[in-house]
């Protein structure tokens, strides 16, 4: 599955989720799980080859006294 259609299934869980009073039915709540791990998945993937932007380089600036 795409990461694109994860996310868009995980948006329309979670809107279903607020429209039933914030809970999920069994079926629900197991959908989003193996959503959820999925995407979890994509992102540490991600992460582990440096496809993500982690803030600028910080450079230390050593002052003399």
């Amino acid at each position: 599955m795409r990461s694109a259609e994860v996310l868009k299934q995980l948006k329309e869980l979670k809107e279903t989720w607020s429209k039933q009073n914030f809970r999920f039915t069994r079926e629900q709540q197991a959908e989003y799980d193996k959503l959820l791990a999925l995407r979890r998945e994509r992102v540490k993937y991600m992460h582990d080859n440096n496809l993500v932007w982690k803030g600028p380089n910080k450079k230390t600036v050593e002052t003399s006294k």
